[in-house]
């Protein structure tokens, strides 16, 4: 008895302190915030089938309750209203630069996909008509996993050193991406980001927000992509040019980050546009991006 009491003791604060933020549907089809409860021998949320239910704002004050709730479906990490911004960042490793014949930037190459991008992930991921037959026009659709950074308290010209202490966690994103509209139609060096790359649903993230109490570096994470089950990226997050500090703190300096504001934060080579021969996505394919003590996104390309 003694024993069993001490461990209780040990575990204890892991109840207190969540260590994956997941928004789900549960049983009873409502839904919840929790934190993951993950089954043995993986680190993959989107792999939880329950999660302790948090109560309050996970950007603000809350509590983890001992209320366990069974998961039906993983949504977004934070529904699309609450998060304010979506930052994303090009050109963030060498590997990619090098890749797709692209100088290596002195600056963090900054655009922006509107809220309405987000999906789950799990959901598909829509390509509308105009997307696939305008014109004379091949629909180059392309992936891209990426570590995404989400912002937990306003951030204003701060400093690479502060710069932590501003960030909730870490998930795992895809930025979708269509080289005929991005580059076809833009031309280098003009791509056209905004048509290119967010469309409704063009990035599905999560599965959970890892904090950082789980990931003190995020400089040391794998992040990979599959299509159609064959790995097409692996690479780590030690190999980003401008890493999560100098991301936050640049941002940061002139554009007020605020609570719930998100950055996609480049990707690595692998990616159909640094092929000779590309085999551009497709209806039905099923792309798989994940990231290191994170999880997977599971989304499948669909043609509406």
């Amino acid at each position: 008895m003694r024993l069993s009491h001490t461990l209780l003791l040990l575990f204890f604060p892991f109840l207190v302190n969540a260590q994956r933020f997941v928004r789900f549907i549960s049983t009873d089809n409502r839904v919840y915030n929790g934190d993951a409860i993950l089954p043995a021998g993986t680190t993959d949320a989107a792999k939880s089938r329950a999660a302790r239910v948090i109560t309050g704002d996970i950007l603000g004050d809350y509590k983890i309750t001992s209320q366990v709730k069974s998961i039906r479906k993983l949504l977004a990490p934070l529904p699309n209203e609450r998060v304010r911004t979506v930052r994303c960042v090009g050109i963030n490793y060498v590997s990619h630069s090098e890749e797709t014949g692209a100088d290596v930037p002195e600056w963090p190459i900054l655009f922006y996909k509107p809220f309405t991008a987000l999906n789950t992930p799990s959901d598909p991921i829509p390509i509308t008509e105009g997307y696939r037959t305008q014109g004379n026009f091949t629909s180059k659709m392309d992936y891209e996993t990426e570590l995404v950074i989400v912002i937990k308290k306003t951030a204003f010209n701060i400093s690479e050193d502060e710069a932590l202490d501003h960030v909730l966690g870490y998930s795992v994103g895809h930025d979708v991406s269509h080289r005929g509209w991005q580059v076809d139609r833009g031309g280098q060096p003009r791509p056209q980001y905004s048509m290119g790359k967010g469309a409704d649903g063009w990035a599905p993230w999560g599965p959970a927000i890892v904090s950082t109490s789980i990931i003190p570096d995020p400089q040391t994470l794998r992040l990979w992509t599959k299509v159609n089950g064959v790995t097409q990226q692996n690479e780590t997050t030690a190999n980003m040019i401008f890493g999560v500090k100098q991301l936050v703190a640049f941002f940061s300096m002139g554009i007020t980050l605020l609570p719930g504001d998100v950055i996609f934060t480049g990707t690595p080579s692998g990616v159909n546009l640094g092929k000779a021969n590309p085999d551009w996505l497709k209806d039905g394919d099923v792309v798989e991006v994940g990231l290191e003590n994170v999880g997977t996104c599971t989304n499948v390309l669909k043609y509406v």
